[in-house]
């Protein structure tokens, strides 16, 4: 095997380089596009990569709406920068909560020639990243020695492909609400964040397993927020599977429906507002949800799991696992009390997210 990194581990140091501040170039053919994530970009790399050409930062279409931008490329849209602007426009350009401090930031001049498909593929490099999806970047014929280079074809599949989980430790864990508990971590092969399975009892891998599928929540697990109504499901799904004797949890680090903590503190200012969660969402430039459950589908077969009673309110989740092969041949709905701080968040669930509640 070659000492080199693979095209995982090279979109892994690209997500790295990104988030403390390093351009990145991304490449086809004989094209090659240089660039850097609005938030984390400073003044000193601005001038740097002003320096190689004109700059045009990418949006994606929600956000791009929110900025009342043309958008001319389906799902995002380009805009040249000023010549006057520096890093303050374009972290006012990737940020709402800057719009209310700086409301005024066109007129916008369009970018509608030429190919936008590396554009976009650095949209989808800042949102694994968790950063917000903008990006400056610049048209390159060559580029500095030590930059990480992505070749488009490879790190777009790489980006779209579910990585493999790869056991790493496991070990016995009572719990208040489930003595007989064991904890599994999973660490995938890209360098992202680990996964963990808690298997509660010993259930029986010929038989559909009491599962559920739980997205990390800090504000919810660890802190109790009322905001939503996650840490109440986590408890309630451990409870319900100590009564049984047996059950599956897997918990999967897709924080903030998959767009990071950071993010969703950014979407919770944006609620405070008067934005309701997808809205928030929509104007940080992200879908409704960028969650993926292919993960938790992954992971069941890895444990032995074909089939499961799970344990959601969420019809997408059944969908999912139907379609990765695992069948759910029970959903069991997963009852919470509502509280006046997040009753609105559940009728946004109900209305929009379409949750059966």
């Amino acid at each position: 095997m070659s000492l080199l990194p693979t095209t995982s581990e090279l979109v892994a140091r690209a997500r790295s380089d990104l988030r403390v501040g390093l351009p990145v170039v991304l490449t086809r053919g004989g094209s090659a596009l240089l660039i850097l994530a609005c938030e984390t970009a400073t003044e000193a790399r601005l001038d740097a990569l002003r320096a190689l050409g004109p700059v045009i930062v990418a949006l994606t279409g929600w956000r791009a709406a929110t900025l009342k931008v043309r958008v001319y490329d389906g799902d995002i849209a380009r805009i040249v920068m000023p010549e006057d602007a520096g890093a303050a426009w374009l972290a006012d350009l990737a940020d709402p909560a800057r719009d209310l401090r700086a409301p005024l930031k066109g007129p916008f001049r369009e970018e509608r020639a030429g190919d936008a498909s590396l554009h976009r593929l650095a949209l989808s490099l800042a949102k694994s990243a968790h950063l917000l999806p903008a990006v400056a970047a610049v048209e390159v014929a060559d580029w500095p020695d030590g930059l990480t280079s992505l070749p488009m074809e490879a790190a777009a599949a790489d980006l779209a492909e579910n990585a493999l989980l790869h056991p790493v430790a496991n070990a016995a864990l009572p719990m208040e609400l489930a003595q007989a508990g064991r904890l599994h971590i999973f660490r995938p092969d890209n360098g992202e964040v680990e996964h963990y399975a808690i298997e509660i009892g010993r259930p029986d891998r010929s038989k559909p397993v009491l599962a559920r599928l739980h997205s990390a929540c800090f504000t919810g697990d660890v802190l109790g927020s009322m905001k939503c109504d996650c840490g109440p499901q986590l408890r309630t799904a451990l409870a319900e599977m100590g009564r049984s004797g047996e059950g599956i949890l897997l918990y999967l680090n897709q924080e903030g429906r998959g767009i990071g903590l950071a993010n969703k503190m950014r979407a919770y200012a944006l609620q405070d507002q008067g934005f309701d969660t997808v809205e928030a969402n929509h104007r940080l430039g992200f879908e409704d949800d960028e969650r993926d459950f292919r993960i938790g589908a992954d992971l069941l077969r890895r444990m032995g799991f074909g089939a499961v009673r799970l344990m959601t309110n969420n019809p997408r989740k059944v969908e999912m696992m139907g379609a990765e092969g695992i069948d759910v041949v029970d959903r069991v709905p997963l009852v919470t009390e509502t509280n006046r701080f997040n009753a609105h968040y559940m009728d946004v669930k109900r209305s929009k997210s379409g949750h059966l509640l």
